[in-house]
């Protein structure tokens, strides 16, 4: 088994064609690490959205390789990249994007009827359970989304996103709709599960929300501009982040 989770190599990703060609992605390679925290930055229209559904199985590049967990997943088909990322992904929205007419342990039990698993609904109710309770909502089980704060919501998507146990957690501006005490929190949820040793990768445009992952991949006009261990980023300057 490879130590990287992620291994991405000479991607590209061409929109259009000719001298109407757009290169959304320019020859990007990025290794991630099992176990790794990583923070994608980089200025609108710089190529970090576009590199993120790719890493989450949700596009195909033009060009290049991409092995997820071991598997070329470069150029799967839909059906076979829907089934990767039921088995391998776990996703955190900015808009939460959960089903506001159920509850919170309904939307956590969703990912669980389209697994391979042979899970019965015991089984996935006490899994939904247990993953609200890993991020305090316990006594928030039959509460509608509307019923809850922004917060909590948000740890009801990280919940939904952990049942099926996947390696990889994908965060799109995880906190990008919280106040400051929500994101907090969050991010306490974040850091404990890395230290379980969950890999996650985060795009974010806050440089302090960018300042808790242990390394910072800048991107900018499609290629990576910096990649740091350090805290250090071109993309924690503002000036760069406004293009």
């Amino acid at each position: 088994m490879s130590d990287y989770l992620i291994e991405i190599t000479g991607m590209k990703k061409v929109y259009g064609e000719g001298e109407a060609a757009v290169y959304a992605l320019d020859g990007v390679d990025v290794q991630v690490a099992r176990g790794e925290f990583v923070a994608i930055m980089g200025p609108s229209g710089s190529g970090k959205s576009t590199l993120m559904n790719i890493v989450g199985c949700l596009d195909r590049p033009t060009e290049g390789k991409y092995v997820l967990d071991g598997r070329d997943v470069s150029q799967m088909s839909k059906n076979e990249l829907a089934k990767v990322r039921n088995e391998k992904l776990g996703f955190i929205f900015q808009s939460f994007n959960l089903l506001p007419r159920l509850s919170a342990l309904a939307n956590v039990m969703l990912p669980m009827l389209y697994t391979a698993e042979d899970v019965s609904d015991e089984e996935a109710e006490a899994r939904a359970i247990a993953a609200l309770t890993s991020v305090g909502l316990e006594k928030r089980l039959h509460h509608r989304p509307n019923q809850l704060s922004g917060g909590q919501q948000q740890r009801v998507a990280i919940a939904r996103a952990l049942v099926n146990h996947p390696p990889l957690i994908l965060a799109d501006e995880p906190t990008g709709n919280l106040d400051s005490k929500s994101s907090v929190e969050i991010m306490d949820i974040l850091h404990n599960l890395h230290k379980s040793g969950v890999t996650i990768v985060m795009v974010t445009h806050e440089p302090d929300i960018a300042a808790h992952a242990e390394r910072i991949i800048c991107v900018k006009d499609g290629r990576i501009l910096s990649d740091g261990r350090d805290g250090h980023s071109p993309c924690l300057d503002h000036k760069v982040l406004a293009g």
